[in-house]
């Protein structure tokens, strides 16, 4: 098991995703129990990448269903073609039977198919993000538990479709709603937390190794203070990257009070929180995190 979970870590690696070993036993658990992965974890950790990298790690496709408040059955599952169910009725004009007519345009030429039924019948497995499923109304995560569980779906039309391969999936979480127990237990689970500083460090390195290291630890240092203050929406590591890229584009020697002012939007993007973080509040934080501090 250790050697398949360095395997893991070595391959997500490759396709530009730094793990942890907990999120490497995760993705092992997830692939050899073939059960889905729920992430949890504040915006802006990575759990989203974590699909990403592992689609490019097995070399399969990425089918990507992003949750939202009413998102509905035909957005998500499939739905009918009808301007091509209309021209066909129209073409077989008058003298055509109707009811060979009916069966043919509710036949899988005239079916569109949305994220979730792609991912079904997709003849090689692929890998299935449910992102962001807390967004979602509870009527949808309900269906979802079919899926989850037998990873077939019901269309009145063609009955019960089973999955051709079973495909990988993994749901995100940022928590904005408790999900339900049911949803829960038919998936394994994975906290990401915001990463260490020098873990950070290594994946903006990774990400932009045209940055100064310099430029990378002063942002990851910021943040990371920042991410110790009250805010409403603490900066993410993409918001890292975004800084540290805006400290490059500035062309500062140093990080002083000036400049992470001039390039604090990249960092914090919340209004109260932008109020709340004073001149004197910044020059403080910037001399605890190794920036000059005036």
């Amino acid at each position: 098991m250790r050697s398949d979970i360095a395997k893991i870590v070595e391959g997500l690696e490759s396709a530009g995703y730094i793990a942890d070993r907990a999120i490497a036993t995760a993705v092992h658990l997830g692939l050899a129990m073939e059960k889905p992965l729920l992430v949890e974890g504040a915006a802006g950790v990575g759990k989203t990448e974590i699909a990403k990298a592992m689609a490019a790690w097995l070399g399969t496709d990425l089918i990507r269903l992003q949750c939202y408040e009413g998102l509905d059955l035909p957005t998500a599952l499939y739905e009918w073609n009808y301007q091509k169910q209309l021209l066909h009725i129209r073409l077989q004009g008058r003298d055509g039977d109707a009811e060979s007519v009916q069966r043919t345009i509710f036949g899988p030429d005239f079916l569109l198919e949305r994220p979730l039924l792609r991912a079904i019948r997709c003849e090689e497995r692929p890998v299935l993000l449910i992102d962001e499923v807390d967004r979602a109304d509870e009527e949808f995560e309900a269906f979802l538990l079919e899926l989850l569980s037998d990873f077939q779906v019901s269309i009145p039309e063609l009955g019960t479709i089973e999955a051709r391969t079973r495909p990988v999936v993994v749901l995100t979480s940022n928590g904005t709603r408790e999900l339900s127990d049911a949803l829960r237990r038919r998936c394994l689970y994975l906290w990401i937390d915001y990463p260490e500083p020098e873990r950070e460090i290594e994946i903006l390195r990774r990400r932009r190794p045209d940055i100064a290291l310099t430029r990378v630890r002063e942002a990851v240092g910021l943040a990371q203070q920042l991410r110790g203050e009250r805010l409403g929406k603490p900066p993410g590591v993409a918001e890292t990257l975004d800084f540290a890229t805006a400290l490059e584009a500035l062309g500062a020697e140093a990080l002083g009070p000036e400049t992470a002012r001039d390039a604090i939007g990249a960092l914090i993007k919340d209004p109260n929180d932008l109020a709340g973080l004073t001149a004197e509040r910044l020059e403080a934080l910037l001399r605890v995190s190794g920036g000059p501090g005036g």
